[in-house]
């Protein structure tokens, strides 16, 4: 899974609004600035309202991406109990506390999109994403234990429980 392309899914937009390649490149830029922003509230405690809008400030987002970064930083954030136990569940030799802050934001982030009600990227495009997140900003073991926690725990988290 590591080394193929998935594109995403996106509806098909009128001709007066942004490309598929233009709506798929906005959601990419949500993403990794949520991840920025967790990664920013998880280590320094920083308010996630206040992380958002200064994140928001900074970048050129259109109105999909702005929500999709609002949506993903406020659902982890309100879910983040959950999110840590299943990523427990799936990796029980590393306490959650103990894991690097990247890794572990990358994995509540990708699990809450998998398994929240409202989510509307296909699971294989999610997981694909956070392993590209996983190569950037992670170590070298960090695509390949999230890509495993995330393909072990798809099958709780499909049901939906966020």
């Amino acid at each position: 899974m590591a080394g193929e392309t998935v594109a995403e899914t996106v509806p098909e937009q009128p001709s007066s609004t942004i490309s598929r390649h233009e709506a798929i490149m906005q959601r990419k830029q949500a993403r990794r600035a949520a991840l920025e922003a967790l990664f920013e509230i998880d280590s320094v405690g920083h308010e996630p309202g206040m992380v958002v809008d200064e994140r928001l400030a900074a970048l050129e987002l259109g109105n999909s991406g702005v929500s999709l970064l609002r949506w993903l930083v406020s659902g982890v954030v309100r879910s983040q109990n959950g999110l840590d136990e299943l990523i427990a569940k799936y990796a029980p030799e590393w306490p959650v506390d103990q894991l690097a802050f990247i890794d572990r934001t990358i994995m509540r982030m990708a699990i809450y999109e998998l398994g929240a009600h409202d989510a509307d990227a296909p699971a294989k495009v999610i997981i694909n994403e956070a392993i590209e997140l996983a190569k950037t900003f992670g170590g070298d073991s960090s695509p390949r234990f999230i890509n495993g926690v995330l393909g072990s725990a798809l099958s709780d988290v499909e049901k939906k429980p966020f």
